[in-house]
């Protein structure tokens, strides 16, 4: 009998601790953790300064090949002339004129000179008696004609020795330049003194005297 009742103790104790431990695990709750989300890398200024170089790069304008068509170009072509006139230099100045048929000067003495290969002949033959030039340009004045063309005006003085005897005149200049190229090119001259001198036309542009009607 003793052995009985202690048998029905074991299972009873057995059932409560089971029961105990059921109501345990039922309430026990499950910490869930949800992973934060990884912070966006921050952009390092070497990676900023990169990308500003090659916006620049990107944005950078092209280097234009055309040549400079400012008035000092126009300016240094004209001064070539006038410095091989105080020279007396036939190179330097046939050299700072278009080369070519077409071109015109109206010169000092009231005549015409047609065409670059004259131009130099007349050059050539008078610079030989030409003697201590001081050529003097005052208000000179340059007109840019867009990117190819310009005007340049001037008034002059020059005195000068000729076949040994001083010579002296005064007058106004204009000179119509063109670029040739990447050079600037006087493609026409007029010039005229205060007080033309009609024996210092060369032969070549002298008019021929209409004789009288019998």
């Amino acid at each position: 009998m003793k052995s009985f009742v202690a048998i029905i103790s074991i299972m009873f104790a057995s059932t409560v601790a089971l029961a105990q431990n059921s109501n345990t695990n039922s309430t026990t709750r499950t910490r869930t953790v949800v992973a934060k989300p990884s912070p966006t890398p921050k952009t390092t200024k070497s990676t900023e300064a990169e990308g500003a170089t090659s916006q620049t790069r990107t944005q950078r304008p092209k280097t234009s090949s055309t040549p400079n068509a400012s008035s000092t170009t126009v300016v240094g072509a004209f001064d070539k002339i006038i410095e091989g006139i105080r020279r007396a230099n036939v190179d330097m100045v046939s050299g700072g004129y278009w080369n070519n048929p077409t071109l015109i000067l109206f010169n000092y003495n009231g005549s015409v000179t047609k065409g670059w290969d004259q131009m130099r002949k007349n050059r050539e033959s008078a610079y030989p008696d030409i003697k201590d030039v001081k050529l003097d340009v005052r208000d000179r004045h340059v007109v840019m004609l867009g990117t190819n063309g310009a005007v340049v005006t001037c008034l002059w003085t020059q005195t000068q020795t000729y076949k040994g005897q001083p010579d002296t005149a005064s007058g106004r200049m204009t000179l119509v330049f063109k670029r040739v190229g990447n050079e600037w090119k006087a493609v026409h001259l007029h010039t005229s003194p205060d007080k033309p001198d009609a024996s210092r036309i060369p032969a070549s542009e002298e008019m021929p005297t209409s004789k009288p009607t019998p």
